[in-house]
């Protein structure tokens, strides 16, 4: 595993040699420059080695690169075509244990100074909080175990983080009334589920590779139409519909297939006569 920063920890008189290694990577499309004439990639200085001279910046244009030097030509309006649209909500997919977003490590520590202070964090409930240096910058941090692994999280100083006076303000001034607050809690169990984080996708990574597939294929690309925004609509009002939608996804199969129970035998029951459709 290549890590980005090399030292110990250090607490009393026990100093434990560590690695950083960063948990996340990225996984986007990478493009490269290239000359709109011939396709080659633009070296440093925007510098054509086909043509043997500087380009201009209009004569530039993006490029992925298929294969060892072969090129899909990218312009701004196919890059469009997949842009993200602006939106001003957040939409909730789903609700989940907060203990489950963090998953559990799989390494297993082999050195014994670093198993005795993942074990004792581990059964006194306790983190770490430090300090060190990375690139040049002074770094706050918390320590903690989690499964067989120590996981180091930066943190903000507390003079880098706004206050959140202004919006505690906000809401204590805010009443709800019981039904708005009883209809959110069905939402939110209508859409309670485990927590798997395979299940979530980049789906504008996914829309931009099909993009440059297509392209690929000689496909024209067209531009998507502009989404309209949501309008405001009453509160209660949409706490119902949304509450009849997440139960309509959660309704089993079974119970389209239910059948009323057929009258005992003997009995009198009045039958309606079935009405005629249109």
């Amino acid at each position: 595993m290549r890590t980005i920063w090399n030292g110990s920890i250090s607490f009393g008189l026990v100093n434990i040699p560590i690695g950083l290694a960063l948990a996340t990577q990225r996984s986007d499309v990478a493009f490269r420059t290239l000359h709109r004439e011939c396709g080659t990639p633009i070296k440093q200085k925007r510098w054509c080695p086909f043509h043997e001279r500087d380009v201009e910046a209009d004569e530039l244009v993006k490029g992925w690169e298929v294969s060892k030097g072969e090129f899909v030509i990218v312009e701004e309006s196919d890059l469009e075509s997949v842009a993200l649209q602006r939106s001003q909500s957040i939409e909730i997919l789903r609700f989940v244990q907060l203990e489950d977003v963090d998953p559990p490590g799989g390494a297993a520590a082999q050195r014994k100074p670093y198993v005795l202070l993942l074990r004792a964090m581990e059964q006194t409930g306790m983190a770490a909080v430090g300090k060190f240096v990375l690139w040049g910058k002074e770094n706050l941090c918390l320590i903690r175990a989690q499964g067989d692994s120590l996981v180091l999280q930066t943190l903000f100083y507390a003079e880098d983080v706004r206050s959140k006076a202004e919006i505690e303000e906000a809401v204590a001034e805010t009443d709800l009334q019981e039904a708005e607050l009883g209809l959110a809690e069905q939402l939110i169990s209508g859409l309670v589920g485990e927590w798997d984080p395979a299940e979530f996708e980049n789906e504008y990574r996914g829309e931009l590779r099909a993009m440059l597939e297509a392209k690929l294929q000689g496909q024209e690309i067209k531009r998507p139409e502009p989404v309209a925004e949501t309008p405001v609509v009453d509160l209660m009002e949409a706490l119902r519909k949304s509450v009849a939608e997440a139960q309509g996804r959660r309704a089993p199969a079974s119970d389209s297939r239910k059948t009323k129970a057929a009258p005992k035998s003997g009995s009198r029951s009045k039958r309606t006569p079935a009405r005629k459709s249109a």
